[in-house]
């Protein structure tokens, strides 16, 4: 279990790095090119490894978790970065877990429990800690499209969690690329019409987000949703902003508070507390050791010796010795033995 959990976590880590090769190695405003690129390419590439298509229902099923978790994320993504700050479009984002946690209550029939809900709340706090500014604007606009960001994220985490894929996962997961890229494609040329000549850097970053970004992230994400619950998966998301906190202190020399690391720790613990499933609370079992075993209701009349004797005589051509053959006119006192064939 702690082996799915930290795969799981690598996909979070990893879109942490997205801030960095988007500002180091990507052409500056394009924002829903580098998603269309981190997503169709690599859906085209699992599919091509697989050689998989839908069947039936996964044709419109996949259509829908790719636009859920793709092709409409990604756009209200962007969309609420341009609109406001990155740290307040992170703390708006960093709801994602309670929602998560109330349609898995809905559909999947998993309990919101206090302390899911208390994690949740701690979540939003370390993000804002880490990531928000005294100066952060507000946009209605931004905080609109951030809303919608994590909602449909949530629907889509839930739905991949509810509709079980019996294609092998790389396929799936492919289907859902292609899908979210099919939908991206046409948005990419209205708003910013075609692409730019692209660079050796351009390139080495795109690869980058198609391979590890996309490809092998989405993979262990779908994975530790179909192994794990939903709501202990959307909680590793909350990575996403530690990695990428860590990665510009450490790689672009930006500061790091007290307040950051303070931050970054409350989230931690509140992965830590999600990931942690309470007691149960069964009774244990009546047949241990010391413990008398529970008692049964029996005919009236029953009796161990009897019952013994039935079972040990219970095959044809067997006669209990206490039972009259029917033969004998003998009284009791004056029983004597019979030899085989006699008759007596």
């Amino acid at each position: 279990m702690l082996s799915n959990r930290l795969l799981t976590a690598l996909a979070p880590a990893t879109w942490g790095t997205t801030y960095l090769v988007t500002t180091e190695y990507l052409p500056p405003d394009r924002p829903l090119l580098a998603a269309l690129l981190r997503s169709l390419p690599a859906g085209l590439l699992l599919v091509a490894v697989t050689r998989r298509l839908p069947a039936g229902d996964w044709w419109w099923r996949s259509l829908v978790l790719g636009a859920l978790n793709i092709g409409a994320f990604l756009p209200l993504l962007f969309l609420a970065a341009y609109r406001l700050p990155g740290g307040v479009a992170a703390t708006v984002g960093a709801v994602q877990p309670l929602m998560v946690a109330g349609l898995a209550a809905g559909l999947l029939g998993q309990r919101m429990t206090l302390r899911v809900a208390l994690a949740a709340v701690a979540g939003v706090a370390g993000v804002s800690l880490l990531v928000l500014r005294a100066d952060a604007r507000l946009d209605w606009i931004g905080v609109t499209a951030a809303l919608g960001g994590a909602a449909v994220m949530a629907a889509g985490t839930v739905l991949s969690k509810r509709w079980r894929s019996p294609a092998p996962l790389l396929a799936s997961t492919g289907w859902q690329l292609v899908a979210g890229g099919l939908l991206l494609l046409p948005v990419t040329l209205l708003v910013e019409g075609a692409p730019p000549a692209l660079s050796a850097t351009n390139v080495a970053g795109y690869t980058y987000l198609a391979t590890v970004g996309a490809a092998l992230s989405y993979s262990l994400w779908f994975r530790g949703i179909g192994l794990l619950p939903a709501t202990e998966v959307t909680f590793l998301g909350l990575l996403s902003p530690v990695v990428a906190t860590a990665v510009g202190w450490l790689a672009l020399g930006q500061d790091l508070t007290v307040a950051q690391a303070f931050g970054a720790v409350v989230v931690l613990a509140a992965l830590v507390v999600a990931q942690t499933r309470g007691r149960t609370g069964r009774l244990p079992s009546r047949g241990r050791a010391g413990r008398r075993p529970p008692l049964r209701s029996v005919p009236f009349g029953w009796s161990p010796s009897v019952s013994r004797v039935r079972r040990t005589f219970a095959r044809p051509g067997r006669v209990p010795p206490s039972a009259p053959t029917g033969r004998s006119r003998t009284t009791p006192g004056t029983a004597r033995r019979c030899r085989p064939g006699t008759g007596c």
